[in-house]
């Protein structure tokens, strides 16, 4: 069985260096090899991937923390085009809890408070679905801290992260932490980092409940095929 993680690309060398991490702590849990495919900006595609593993089922996960085009629409496309006819492609990592408690994992590692006004930063997306699980990762995120966090956006809608940041401290005068909701380093982290936000957390990247989450998505479509 091959084992197909698919994330979007960045022209970031640590970011691409990051995506490769992951797989590899997956790796090492699975105890099978793990392959990496982008959507964007670089290769292999996960059509180029599959195809090159036509012999045997494979496995897709896409690395993206909420549904959207590329999830929809690319990655359905890229299996079509591989002319693998027994792919299993398991739903996007988010919404998802294990995603928020990396997510307040990392907020308490960069100092957060709870008097902090926090704002989860997302990628952004123009698409109905993602967007209501952003908004659902947002509720949890502020039913877990105690307080609303706001959610805004690195590009494609508003408002923008740095919008967002100078709302807050305009409106209620303490720190403001960005969250980010982002899986690797690459240039939408670094509008983050530009935000003006007091502080700014890291990718959730390699965070083990990445791994596990991912890890989780391989094992229940692997058992799935299994049972066929």
């Amino acid at each position: 069985m091959s084992y197909v993680l698919v994330a979007h690309g960045t022209r970031k060398q640590r970011g691409v260096a990051l995506v490769a991490d992951i797989a590899a702590a997956v790796s090492g849990t699975l105890e099978q090899p793990v392959h990496v495919a982008f959507v964007d900006v670089l290769g292999p595609t996960p059509a180029e991937v599959l195809a090159a593993r036509r012999n045997e089922p494979a496995v897709l996960v896409p690395a993206f923390l909420a549904r959207g085009y590329h999830v929809g629409v690319d990655i359905p496309g890229h299996v079509a085009a591989s002319g693998h006819d027994d792919v299993t492609v398991t739903p996007a990592l988010g919404p998802d809890p294990q995603l928020v408690r990396a997510l307040v994992d990392r907020l308490v590692g960069a100092g957060w408070q709870p008097d902090d006004s926090v704002i989860l930063a997302a990628a952004g997306t123009s698409d109905k679905a993602a967007m209501r699980d952003l908004h659902t990762t947002a509720a949890w995120l502020s039913a877990t801290l105690g307080s609303r966090v706001e959610l805004a956006f690195a590009a494609t809608v508003e408002p923008s992260v740095a919008d967002a940041v100078a709302a807050a401290r305009e409106r209620h005068g303490r720190r403001v932490v960005v969250a980010s909701y982002l899986l690797s380093d690459g240039l939408f982290q670094d509008r983050l980092r530009a935000s003006g936000a007091d502080v700014v957390t890291d990718p959730l990247g390699t965070h083990p409940g990445v791994t596990r989450l991912i890890v989780s998505r391989f094992a229940r479509a692997r058992s799935g095929v299994r049972s066929r």
